[in-house]
């Protein structure tokens, strides 16, 4: 049952989940003041180093959580040459570091997760053998996952009053019977709805790279906490970007699958369920595609992930031949700059460089028309926004006298671009078909395209704009086209903003772009993001990953 928080109590509510949360990190964990007034005072909180200048982690502790892939360490961890425990310890340690530096968690359960690792190595030294693909490896999870026992408020002061998960969600079960340690859950934005993981309980999670910088949203608490290595592999969910704006923002790999390749079912959402829309899927963020691929492959392995949700697809991962190797030759559509969500100059380098690289490589690079309405950005976002907002909401946020955050506040539009593709003012059946009417010409012009043209991949940017500062990064076009397609999308760091190559600013009066001002952003990742068609999320990963060895080789500046 939703709470019955007041306007007069709910600062009360907020405080005392405030100091829960802060009793449950061990006081040897805590920073000093001193460190802590360092990292309030350096906007780029990655180059002070607070794991090692804390003292808080060990040599070997600093080690696992810094020079290892996900897929490395689950090597190490299935022969028994390091322990989950050592491995489990080494990352809360860095976990609770980053939370109090950037505000990246929400939930925390470190004794629980040091208990569970401690069974896993007793495990594999009496049984000889890993209970499953994941063993012993830490995997950090977005708010909205139930645990068992675990409280899931998803950014709503009104949820304080929710009673803690009595079942695990879905894929909260799968990654457990898969060998996992869960250590911490992530922080939102409040609705889970904007770009900027802000909310009333545990405040703004800050990107560290640079702390005046948004570290996007909604899955914005675990982009962080990769980016800060306090974590080697993440889940987050996306409906517009929420797993590709965080990673792209952080500097860090990010998969949105198909809908329902992997397992949705049992979080906690404040959206009515039921209505026809975009429907959100959940997916990795980590650190190589090599552990995308590896948190894809092993949860929807065999296709059993149905056992565990009703709506998920019983489809088993499939592995590409690896005789096509990273020498293969992909013809790879290249997305047109929508007129009215102009690229900014260092998304715009980056692209271009990575077209440059490609081509060099033997790569076959065709240039896509975004001339038609059925192919733009714009018109796609206006069948998102559309979708968003015409069916029935719930005013969780007034339910607790919470005020709205500064993002939730602007709700930024993309509806200066045209007109409503749907009617307004139609009976809500009349809705449903036009909309869906709207998005059906969408897939069938990109279909064609993509038949017409041959097409492996299209290579796209992952937003106009790197990260920017806070409750700015507006409406994002260039990620929920392919929501409104169900199409599998990666994001692969590549570069970084320079306000020498790119000086001259881009001011807009329009709250769904951003600006672009070269000192704020300089230093800030840049990404490209790899698009392949419905059920091709194995494909995507593949040719994603030819592409971003060959960005290593080709790509530098």
């Amino acid at each position: 049952m939703a709470s019955e928080a007041t306007p007069s109590n709910w600062q009360d509510l907020v405080a005392a989940k405030r100091h829960e949360c802060e009793q449950r990190i061990p006081r040897d964990w805590l920073l000093s003041p001193d460190h802590l007034a360092l990292a309030q005072a350096t906007p780029h909180v990655l180059e002070i180093d607070l794991p090692r200048r804390s003292g808080v982690l060990s040599e070997v502790e600093l080690d696992l959580t810094e020079n290892y892939t996900a897929s490395q360490l689950l090597v190490k961890l299935a022969s028994g040459e390091v322990s989950s425990l050592d491995v489990t310890a080494a990352f809360c340690k860095r976990a609770a570091i980053a939370q109090q530096v950037i505000s990246c968690l929400t939930e925390t359960f470190f004794p629980q997760a040091l208990e569970r690792a401690k069974y896993l190595d007793e495990y594999l030294q009496r049984e000889g053998k890993p209970v499953g693909p994941l063993h012993g490896l830490p995997i950090s999870i977005k708010d909205s996952f139930c645990v068992e026992g675990v409280q899931s408020t998803i950014g709503y002061v009104a949820f304080l009053e929710n009673e803690p998960a009595k079942t695990n969600s879905a894929l909260v079960k799968m990654l457990l019977e898969l060998g996992a340690v869960l250590y911490v859950k992530t922080n939102i934005p409040q609705t889970m709805m904007t770009a900027d993981s802000e909310n009333n309980i545990y405040g703004r999670t800050l990107n560290p790279h640079k702390i005046t910088l948004t570290a996007g949203g909604s899955s914005g608490g675990e982009g962080a906490l990769l980016a800060f290595r306090g974590s080697i592999l993440g889940v987050g969910t996306d409906i517009a970007g929420s797993i590709r704006i965080p990673a792209l923002c952080c500097g860090v790999y990010g998969f949105k699958p198909t809908v329902d390749r992997i397992p949705f079912g049992g979080q906690v959402s404040g959206a009515v369920k039921g209505i026809p829309g975009l429907i959100p899927v959940a997916g990795p963020l980590a650190h190589s595609i090599a552990d995308l691929k590896l948190l894809m492959s092993s949860v929807v392995a065999d296709g059993q992930a149905w056992k565990y949700d009703s709506a998920a697809v019983g489809a088993p991962w499939q592995t590409i031949p690896s005789s096509i190797n990273a020498s293969e030759s992909l013809t790879i559509g290249v997305l047109a700059e929508d007129e009215y969500f102009p690229l900014h100059p260092p998304v715009k380098r980056a692209l271009d460089r990575a077209v440059e690289a490609l081509t060099r490589a033997g790569h076959r690079i065709i240039r896509l028309a975004g001339d038609d309405e059925a192919h733009s950005l714009a018109y796609a976002s206006r069948i998102a926004f559309q979708y968003f907002t015409y069916g029935p909401h719930k005013d969780i946020i007034a339910a607790s006298g919470e005020p709205p955050v500064t993002s939730v506040a602007k709700a930024a539009s993309p509806m200066s671009s045209g007109p409503f593709p749907a009617q307004q003012g139609q009976g809500p059946f009349e809705t449903i078909l036009a909309l869906h009417a709207a998005r059906q010409r969408v897939h069938e012009a990109w279909r064609q395209t993509w038949v017409d043209q041959k097409l492996d991949v299209i290579l796209a940017p992952g937003a106009q704009s790197t990260a920017v500062g806070h409750d700015t990064y507006g409406w994002p076009s260039y990620t929920v086209m392919w929501n409104v397609l169900d199409y599998p999308a990666c994001i692969i760091p590549f570069g970084k903003a320079s306000k020498e190559l790119d000086p001259e600013p881009m001011t807009t009066s329009d709250d769904a772009q951003p600006n672009y001002l070269a000192d704020e952003v300089d230093g800030a990742p840049c990404a490209i993001q790899v698009i392949t068609p419905r059920f091709q999320d194995e494909k995507c990963l593949w040719a994603a990953d030819i592409i971003d060895r060959t960005l290593a080789v080709h790509g530098k500046e």
